[in-house]
């Protein structure tokens, strides 16, 4: 028995996908001119191949043989250009000779070692801004514990993390233009109503407001940059950090920590117990390197290190746990710190086993810029490396100092000594 026919049975091919291809066919395109040189050259590939296997004559032959040498040249050469035209839609900044040089940068990247680095402020942006040109499998954990500033100012207007500390490792990551890096550092003179702000703080408050979570804000701005890499918030909790002297006293706050000039003795957050970001433990677990600081001692790093989950997985990690010790001292937090002393603190707020090897300075400060920091109260940390040694960590000494106008660690070397463990992985 036959079956009922039925019009509705027939499938008809899709009118928008058939419209979509041929828009590549609309002028201005800048693609018929190269799929019909393709055309051409496979038409003379196709011809002069069959020809030649009838042809008897050697003058013939060799007519033949160049024509399909032709078809070959010009079927790569309009495929080249096709190429090119397709992936400067998308890079259109690029030049032909970029072009090879940024497939294979990004392919080149990616297959890089996976690192994660903890901490926050202009420390821990120094570090990601050198090891990017290494590896794009780069995590940035940074703390929200930031009141100060342009960040507490939004913090307390706008109910939202302070974005400070991960606008500077977004711009450190990205691989935008300079002037988009330039245009999220621009800050706003006094004479304005939006006087210290940051735009890129802006731009990251907007974006938390538009979409209605942090962490979504977060990614859609590294999309903006082309992050090598990802930025990642400790936690989403609202904490604060507070910090107990050595005289009894306290204070509430990571800006007004510091101005208290009293010795430190601890440190913690309210509320006690935040939640570290699932994604934060994630990037620790499949982590081969994980990094803490360069940055301040009791406002940058350790504040990561006071959510629980983070110090555990990093416990757990079998990855090479680094510790990058600051060049100089920072008046209000580690006056007169040796290097033992920082790790000391550290530990203190972890675990000792928290990292295995040290990373500290050996190169030379001018000792003009040393008076400079002297006035401020800051002087270059002492290297008692044996007294480290005997802590049980390996110290790795390293001219790692840029020191033209102000003392800071040079990306590029930092970011060479910390690739310099893939070797014991």
């Amino acid at each position: 028995m036959r079956k009922k026919f039925n019009i509705k049975n027939i499938q008809l091919p899709n009118t928008n996908k058939i419209k979509d291809i041929f828009k590549w066919l609309y002028p201005g395109m800048g693609i018929k001119r190269w799929i019909g040189l393709s055309a051409f050259g496979l038409l003379l590939l196709v011809f002069a191949s069959n020809h030649l296997r009838t042809e008897e004559y050697w003058i013939l032959l060799i007519l033949d043989a160049i024509v399909v040498i032709s078809g070959i040249i010009i079927l790569i050469l309009g495929i080249k250009r096709m190429m090119r035209s397709f992936i400067l839609t998308f890079i259109p900044s690029s030049k032909d000779g970029e072009l090879v040089d940024i497939v294979y940068q990004r392919r080149h990247l990616a297959r890089g070692p996976k690192i994660v680095a903890v901490g926050g402020g202009t420390g821990l942006s120094v570090l990601l801004s050198g090891l990017k040109e290494y590896t794009s499998n780069i995590t940035a954990i940074v703390t929200v514990a930031d009141d100060g500033g342009s960040s507490g100012r939004l913090r307390q207007q706008f109910d939202i993390l302070p974005p400070g500390d991960i606008r500077n490792c977004l711009v450190a990551l990205a691989d935008a233009p300079t002037l988009m890096r330039e245009l999220f550092q621009f800050r706003f003179d006094k004479n304005s109503d939006l006087a210290g702000h940051s735009f890129g703080n802006l731009f990251i408050t907007v974006m938390t407001r538009l979409t209605g979570d942090f962490e979504k804000a977060i990614r859609e701005t590294s999309k903006v940059l082309a992050l090598r890499g990802q930025v990642i918030p400790s936690t989403l909790d609202n904490v604060v950090l507070v910090a107990g002297y050595k005289d009894g006293s306290s204070t509430e706050g990571e800006d007004r920590i510091p101005k208290v000039h009293i010795p430190i003795d601890k440190v913690y957050l309210r509320p006690a117990q935040p939640q570290a970001t699932p994604e934060a433990i994630k990037a620790i677990e499949e982590a081969q390197i994980i990094v803490l600081g360069p940055g301040s001692l009791y406002t940058s790093i350790i504040p990561n290190l006071l959510i629980k989950e983070i110090t555990d997985s990093i416990l757990a990690s079998e990855a090479i746990k680094v510790y990058v010790c600051n060049i100089m001292t920072q008046y209000g937090e580690t006056d007169n710190y040796s290097v033992s002393d920082h790790i000391k603190v550290l530990i203190g707020h972890s675990h000792p086993r928290i990292f295995n090897y040290c990373i500290v300075n050996t190169g030379y400060i001018p000792q003009d810029i040393i008076k400079r920091y002297e006035q401020e109260n800051a002087c270059p940390v002492v290297n008692d490396a044996d007294n480290i040694t005997k802590m049980g960590y390996r110290v790795i000494g390293d001219d790692i100092v840029m020191s033209e106008g102000m003392v800071r660690h040079d990306s590029s070397k930092l970011a060479r000594a910390i690739l310099g463990f893939i070797e014991e992985i």
